[in-house]
């Protein structure tokens, strides 16, 4: 901004020597050669340029009284109009230029304020809606005047009646911090490492937290949070520690991630259900069947065409549907709920695997071709078919499956059930079954999708609530 306001000031001027922007002290240094003469110029937060000032730029002393109304103009800026501003100080140079340390800033001669103007985007204030509504509380980690945090707050629609500063953390102690940090939404003047406290604070209340930041003051946060996010235009630092950096800078695009992250969680829990439903219970159906059966109760042929079959159905599951409720709030990693699932609905599956060798020994004396026949139908329907049913909380006539889900999984069905009936049958030691058979194995299948309609509720319900009951991000400025 400020090369963009005046492209020519570095005119007839060469740099000598320079003392970084110290974090700490919220001010950097340079030392120049130019029409002036050479001096040493300082920029920085105005509160810590001010107070290494002793006079102004009109000559004047710089007492209490003048750095107290220079930052009540800075004050007014930020309150009234939302600028954020530095102070410009310097003073006349005639140590060797090579060697600028801290003790060099001293005896400095205000020269004054720029003023930034630094609005949010306009896609902000929807943004941090739609992160609120998904159980994302967001908090404002800054190194701006709180007065400035506090007008930024309110232009995006959160609520911040109190803004912590750095000089107010810096008296309070972890456990205090993990209290405040319950209650303070936004933060200003603060250093690095009070930007990684305030992360570690949050951790240590149970929460999940995400830390956008582009500067190398945000580093140390964005290294600390569970999710670091920078961005394309950051610096090399932020970038490195950080997890994930967003080609747009724009809230958003978070807010677009989170949608996504969680319809992949559910749709990914919808493949370990079926998972669970259907391998596990065949697995046991097999183990049981070895007991009672003088052969084989599927070739190992026709195994691999069932497993072939059944991934061909699962293809589509990455691109379902997902309900809003579902990914309203977040979700996390529950193995024994998964556990629970695979208990109740792998053994429902197994059952109606033995309903049907029972049936086929007992009621049909089967062969062993039509046994097979008939269990590898029998299989192929309960697996394709239970996707329908355990891949919502809801009804799934209600809440139906996405297109792609549909023609993967009735696609795959429709061809294990014609096999049987086609010349290829033979190749496959498949054998038509009666039409009996095929009625009595419809009636298994019908049988198996209400039960596993009815006992879903009981097998989806989480056990108990987590521990990660919200998701926080922390946003700086």
């Amino acid at each position: 901004a400020l090369l963009a306001a005046a492209p020519d000031a570095d005119a007839g001027w060469t740099l000598l020597g320079r003392h970084a922007f110290d974090f700490a002290r919220r001010l950097g240094s340079v030392v120049a050669t130019g029409p002036d003469g050479t001096i040493l110029i300082a920029k920085g937060a105005p509160e810590a340029v001010l107070a290494l000032c002793t006079s102004s730029h009109g000559g004047s002393v710089m007492g209490p009284k003048e750095r107290a109304a220079a930052l009540a103009q800075v004050t007014a800026l930020a309150g009234q109009e939302g600028l954020r501003t530095i102070a410009v100080a310097s003073r006349v140079w005639t140590a060797p230029a090579q060697t600028v340390s801290a003790a060099d800033e001293t005896g400095l001669v205000f020269e004054g304020l720029c003023a930034f103007a630094d609005p949010p985007k306009a896609t902000a204030a929807a943004a941090i809606a739609r992160l609120a509504a998904a159980g994302i509380r967001l908090k404002i980690l800054s190194g701006d005047d709180p007065v400035v945090v506090k007008r930024l707050a309110a232009l995006v629609g959160m609520k911040a009646d109190r803004v912590l500063s750095g000089s107010d953390i810096a008296h309070l102690s972890d456990d205090a911090l993990a209290v405040q940090v319950r209650h303070v939404d936004a933060y200003g003047r603060l250093a690095p490492d009070q930007k990684s406290r305030i992360v570690r604070a949050l951790q240590a209340r149970g929460a999940v937290v995400g830390y956008l930041g582009d500067g190398i003051n945000d580093a140390p946060a964005l290294k600390g949070a569970d999710i670091g996010l920078s961005v394309a235009g950051a610096t090399g630092v932020a970038q490195a520690a950080a997890d994930m950096i967003l080609l747009d800078s724009d809230l958003a695009v978070v807010a677009d991630g989170v949608e996504e992250g969680r319809r992949t969680f559910a749709n990914i829990l919808k493949y370990i259900r079926m998972g669970a439903s259907s391998n596990f219970g065949n697995m046991l159906s097999m183990a049981v069947a070895s007991f009672f059966l003088p052969f084989l109760p599927m070739l190992p042929t026709q195994i691999l065409l069932n497993n072939l079959l059944y991934d061909v159905s699962e293809i589509g599951i990455p691109f379902d549907t997902v309900r809003a409720e579902a990914i309203a709030k977040p979700q996390v990693w529950n193995l024994r709920d998964l556990v629970k699932f695979a208990a109740i609905m792998g053994p429902l599956s197994s059952l109606f695997d033995l309903l049907t060798f029972a049936g086929l020994v007992l009621l049909f004396h089967a062969a062993p071709p039509e046994f097979r026949t008939a269990w590898f139908l029998e299989s192929m329907a309960t697996q394709v078919l239970v996707i329908f049913i355990i891949r919502t909380n809801g009804r799934p006539w209600a809440n139906r499956a996405s297109p792609i889900l549909t023609m993967t999984s009735l696609g795959a069905l429709l061809v294990a059930l014609i096999l049987p009936f086609t010349p290829l049958a033979h190749w496959l030691g498949f054998q038509t079954p009666p039409l009996a058979m095929t009625g009595g194995i419809v009636a298994v299948v019908v049988a198996y999708l209400v039960c596993a309609e009815g006992l879903k509720g009981i097998a989806i319900r989480p056990s108990r609530p987590s521990r990660h009951a919200h998701q926080r991000t922390s946003i700086p400025r």
